[in-house]
């Protein structure tokens, strides 16, 4: 059976525990992408990712997906 590899993203902003994750498709227009946005925390010694946001977060919400947007102008 072939092993499937995953998609890894083309670039991440993280502030904090913030990020950006940026993903590339390739389509019959062209370069298009996409981005997802987490934020990581640690429950015990177990590393979690939600896409839950708090208030404390937002800014760093909005300062990440900006370096995202830039990144992807100058792409």
């Amino acid at each position: 059976m072939p092993q499937q590899t995953k998609q890894k993203p083309v670039h991440e902003v993280r502030l904090g525990a913030v990020k950006a994750a940026i993903w590339e498709n390739q389509t019959d227009n062209g370069t298009r992408f996409n981005v997802t946005v987490s934020r990581i925390y640690k429950d015990g010694e177990q590393w979690k990712s939600t896409d839950s946001f708090g208030r404390d977060d937002l800014l760093l919400l909005g300062k990440v997906v900006d370096q995202a947007h830039t990144w992807i102008l100058q792409s």
